[in-house]
């Protein structure tokens, strides 16, 4: 089936052409039911789930839907995926000069597991600084540091020394900045960040900056 347009199905929905489930469709705005049969005059629809995109984000793109200044994580996907995709948004945004995994989806109740505090879904970060960290700054890290104007300390962070000017830190939270203010408040700064990981989902290494391909069923299982 070639697919509709949203005006094209709008269309055929006030013309009593569409049928879910054996029923005539009246509502142009409402979810289809999982797994629901759907016929257009008489003839059955594939009917296109919910999405979930994983995207190597470049420096310099915003992670928002709209924005009227700056380019944003949708604008590099291919106009025709936006047109078809209902609810599509960023499950975990990244700062515009943070580089890296940027997961998208229409599935808003996985995208709050991804980013709701209570779950406390792990994010692992490539972290290059200023200058080589130090014992006392990685004990800082992984103990909780306190940030400016926050009034508890940061949970425990991991991290593992890949240079000594390049480390990889994991954290469970998604403060305001979170990553270069940890390494600000234990004495360091960050010159460049990359997100890896987010949970069991690890960035492709095949894509390039600014590309993006559909999440396995096992990757999608796996944000629980």
């Amino acid at each position: 089936n070639s697919p509709l347009s949203r005006k094209e199905a709008r269309r055929a929905i006030h013309a009593s052409n569409v049928e879910v489930n054996g029923e005539v469709w009246k509502d142009t705005g409402k979810h289809l039911p999982t797994g629901a049969q759907v016929l257009l005059e008489g003839q059955q629809l594939t009917v296109q789930g919910e999405r979930y995109l994983m995207l190597n984000k470049p420096a310099g793109i915003v992670s928002a839907t709209h924005d009227s200044e700056h380019s944003t994580a949708l604008d590099l996907l291919p106009t025709e995926l936006i047109e078809l995709t209902r609810n599509l948004h960023i499950a975990g945004r990244l700062d515009a000069d943070t580089t890296g995994l940027l997961l998208l989806t229409t599935d808003g109740q996985w995208s709050h597991r991804v980013t709701s505090p209570r779950i406390e879904c792990p994010k692992t970060y490539r972290v290059n600084l200023s200058t080589p960290i130090l014992d006392s700054t990685i004990q800082d890290l992984e103990t909780g540091v306190m940030l400016h104007q926050d009034p508890k300390p940061t949970k425990p962070a991991q991290v593992t020394v890949l240079e000594p000017q390049l480390i990889e830190l994991t954290i469970s939270e998604g403060r305001y900045h979170q990553v270069k203010r940890m390494l600000a408040a234990a004495g360091n700064h960050v010159v460049a960040l990359h997100r890896q990981r987010i949970g069991d989902i690890v960035l492709d290494p095949v894509l390039e900056p600014g590309a993006y391909r559909e999440l396995t069923e096992q990757e999608v299982a796996s944000i629980g």
